[in-house]
């Protein structure tokens, strides 16, 4: 009976240990930001220089295309030569941008899509600095890098800007245009704890205690 007791203790001391490893290792990936309390929920988003300017215009495919904004903050567009675009909201330079083409297109078929970066970081197959636009989910984010690794959480991101958590609620189904982002802010995507990750061996070694304890009451 005494065996059963300190094979009873053994098992749970393994479990609360496996546990606690599993909590800091989660407590340690927080720790690669720190958590910004108070941020303007809804900041004003502008382009800055190497944004894009993306532009749709039906039947012209020669104008449609993607055009880097300079480290000026010039975007050079067909048709309308260099444009002034940082610092003015998306909002404004579409309405601008579609009101300029009218002048020289017989019809309104003129998309104008502002596009700013952000830095996809963390447990994603191809990490790096991806174009996005207001109408894109955080899901079509991590496809343009390559998705999440086996190792990555998909329930939950965080977006970070200067080392610093912004607090918001970010899962897939959020669009890139809902988030208080701007340009150069990163997605992280975390690792899943060392429980979740190694869920296979836990469940061996906890098999293989029980086993043990059922093997030593029975010879008692």
């Amino acid at each position: 009976m005494h065996s059963f007791h300190r094979c009873l203790v053994g098992t749970l001391a393994v479990a609360a240990a496996l546990l606690a490893f599993g909590q800091r290792d989660a407590a340690a990936q927080s720790a690669v930001t720190s958590e910004k309390a108070a941020l303007d929920p809804a900041p004003v988003r502008v382009l800055r220089p190497g944004d894009m300017i993306r532009l749709k215009i039906w039947r012209e495919n020669e104008l449609s295309g993607d055009y880097v904004i300079d480290e000026e903050g010039i975007v050079v567009l067909p048709l309308l030569g260099p444009r002034e675009v940082t610092g003015i909201s998306p909002d404004s330079i579409k309405i601008a941008l579609v009101e300029e083409y009218a002048e020289y297109l017989t019809h309104r078929s003129i998309d104008v899509i502002p596009m700013w970066r952000i830095n996809v970081l963390g447990a994603v197959n191809k990490p790096g600095l991806y174009p996005v636009d207001a109408t894109m989910t955080i899901a079509d984010v991590l496809a343009l890098a390559g998705g999440a690794t086996s190792q990555g959480k998909t329930d939950k991101f965080d977006l970070i800007r200067d080392g610093e958590t912004i607090s918001a609620k970010v899962t897939q189904q959020t669009l890139v245009g809902q988030l208080p982002s701007r340009s150069g802010d990163q997605l992280f995507v975390r690792e899943k704890n060392w429980i979740s990750r190694n869920a296979g061996a836990v469940g061996t070694i906890i098999s293989a205690t029980v086993s043990i304890i059922l093997a030593v009451t029975r010879n008692k």
